[in-house]
């Protein structure tokens, strides 16, 4: 299994690379390829042309929710694959997921789902667990078990006209067996990184976690998820943690200083073997 970072918030190969506030994964796992996320702004096609990856391989594209960094360059994925392609998301993707900081703003997809599907986009909506290839898993909707986990306050929705938070129920991710044990595939982790990689367990059957790659969402939680978060992942023994996007560079940096060379910044052009 190897996993390219083609799009994240910093760059950290000296290449024609560009980053941008959001995420994109390409994963090859026993022959087959997908698209993990589209980051926010089309980078996500210049990167992988620059990296030799070839998108128009792709066997799928998945999302991990509907917001915008994590959507907006699925337009420019879809033209330049030039044919129809399967997209798996989550029902509620085209929620109107809204936040109110650093400004009152929409962060939802960019573009109407009628737009996607002239494109080539072929919808496939996800509520259960999936398993998309012998081995590699969609988690479906996650379940909100860990007390310590408490979401982003900063996020809502409108149901009708009452504002009300934003339950993210379309936050997927990746769960992939391996030799090594489970390597989990976070897109923002908005289900919380320990509820996420123990559905991961429950889903496979797979005890071990070799890894956890992907936004964690810790940058804006306090410090009492922090430190639980953090305790956490200690325990689960990692040969790997590769954190990137939604973590932010303190907390990234904290998770250095804790996992030693167990832990790597995930950049934009970097690549992970399993």
């Amino acid at each position: 299994m190897r996993v390219t970072v083609l799009v994240e918030n910093t760059v950290g190969r000296p290449m024609r690379l560009f980053g941008e506030h959001g995420l994109s994964l390409w994963v090859e796992y026993e022959g087959h390829r997908l698209l993990f996320d589209t980051g926010h702004r089309g980078a996500v096609v210049a990167n992988a042309v620059c990296l030799g990856v070839d998108l128009r391989t792709a066997e799928a594209v998945v999302l991990s929710h509907g917001h915008c960094d994590h959507t907006g360059g699925l337009r420019d994925v879809l033209e330049f694959i030039g044919r129809r392609i399967p997209v798996y998301g989550h029902p509620e993707i085209f929620s109107g997921h809204r936040v109110t900081s650093p400004t009152d703003r929409y962060v939802g997809i960019p573009f109407a789902r009628e737009e996607l599907e002239d494109a080539g986009a072929k919808f496939v909506w996800v509520r259960e667990p999936r398993e998309l290839f012998p081995g590699l898993w969609l988690s479906g909707e996650v379940p909100r078990r860990t007390p310590f986990e408490k979401g982003d306050a900063r996020m809502y929705v409108y149901r009708e006209t009452e504002r009300v938070p934003d339950p993210l129920a379309d936050d997927l991710s990746l769960y992939a067996v391996t030799p090594a044990g489970l390597v989990v595939l976070l897109g923002c982790a908005h289900a919380g990184v320990a509820n996420i990689v123990e559905h991961a367990r429950e889903v496979t059957g797979v005890g071990k976690v070799a890894a956890v790659l992907g936004g964690t969402h810790l940058a804006p939680v306090d410090a009492v998820q922090l430190d639980n978060t953090v305790s956490y992942l200690k325990e689960l023994g990692l040969d790997l943690l590769a954190a990137n996007h939604c973590t932010g560079l303190p907390v990234a940096a904290r998770l250095a200083g804790v996992f030693g060379e167990r832990f790597r910044f995930a950049s934009t052009g970097e690549t992970f073997t399993f």
